[in-house]
């Protein structure tokens, strides 16, 4: 329900001339990924590639795609907990729209386009963006947590290990546990703060009182439930992987393939990329080869999984925008 005292101010939409120029960007970031692994492709054997594809059937590929929905579902889930243990007035309904319709804008740079949630949360509960930070911030904490949490379970169990596994998980937990903490967020706050010789003083001033909301979430209860999701849900995907690469002949062991996914997921997020592109597929790539996978399954198997997990989500995405922007819309009326 909206806001009648308090009706939220109509967010700015970006000038032409700058979404045209995203739209240029990105668009050339997704050729030269493409580019290069079809140029990989030729220059490795095309043939065995194209073979590695066909191999696959119409139900193997639909049971990867049930999988990345079951982490999508459960991460929505998650959403619709952190919603509610934040006092929105928003039902899970709503809540499963948000979170899915936000992943049409998965590969803005810095994944910054996944705020609209926030716009829609806006004219939907008259809340401001500084009121439903919070969520954003917790939620990808969380993501960060679970995966930090795989990748030391798939360094613990898997044969070999991944490389550069131990420091990158570690990381990852340090900046889980830090964006969960209000105090120790407001203290990396100040410190950004005064590193920037104190310029943005009203960003800075936004971060201190986001940091104040975190306490909602300290309570064991949300945080193991949250975690029991997170790591439920990208487990789903590892396990796909897993199974991908098993279907196509190159069976690297269960926890192997979970630590591979995880950790050139985590790396594609680090180069700052949309949605890891680039990053994320050359990392899994050169994994896949450490491992012994030929190139030409290593190629396919990278394109497939990337294909039935960050773009089925980007589709989700897009069919479910129109929606939510509608319904959104409708709210403020």
């Amino acid at each position: 329900m909206s806001s009648l005292s308090h009706p939220p101010r109509a967010s700015n939409p970006a000038p032409p001339s700058r979404r045209w120029r995203d739209f240029v960007l990105l668009g050339g970031l997704v050729f030269l990924v493409l580019a290069g692994l079809v140029g990989l492709a030729v220059a490795t054997g095309w043939e065995d590639t194209m073979a590695a594809l066909r191999s696959l059937s119409v139900a193997e590929i639909i049971a990867l795609l049930v999988l990345s929905l079951v982490n999508y579902g459960l991460r929505g889930v998650r959403w619709h907990l952190f919603a509610n243990r934040l006092g929105l007035p928003t039902q899970l309904g709503q809540n499963l729209r948000h979170f899915l319709g936000g992943f049409a804008m998965s590969v803005t740079p810095g994944r910054i386009g996944e705020l609209v949630r926030m716009r829609w949360l806006q004219r939907e509960s008259g809340w401001a963006f500084d009121r439903t930070a919070p969520l954003v911030l917790v939620d990808r904490s969380s993501d960060l947590a679970a995966m930090a949490i795989l990748l030391a379970l798939a360094l613990a169990f898997s044969t070999t290990g991944v490389v550069g596994g131990a420091p990158v998980a570690i990381l990852a937990l340090i900046a889980a546990f830090v964006a969960t903490r209000p105090r120790l967020m407001r203290m990396a706050g100040d410190t950004a703060h005064l590193a920037s010789a104190r310029r943005f003083p009203r960003l800075f001033a936004r971060v201190r009182r986001a940091s104040k909301s975190l306490s909602a979430f300290q309570g064991p209860t949300v945080l193991v439930a949250a975690g029991a999701l997170g790591v439920i849900g990208w487990l789903a995907e590892g396990w796909a992987f897993h199974l991908l690469l098993v279907w196509m002949g190159a069976d690297v062991g269960f926890w192997s393939a979970v630590g591979i996914f995880i950790f050139a997921t985590l790396a594609g997020g680090l180069t700052g990329a949309p949605g890891g592109l680039g990053g994320a597929e050359a990392a899994m790539v050169a994994l896949l080869l450490g491992y012994g996978v030929p190139i030409e399954i290593a190629l396919p198997a990278t394109l497939i999984i990337r294909l039935t997990t960050l773009w089925f989500a980007i589709a989700i995405g897009l069919l479910i925008f129109p929606l939510a922007e509608r319904r959104s819309k409708m709210s403020t009326i």
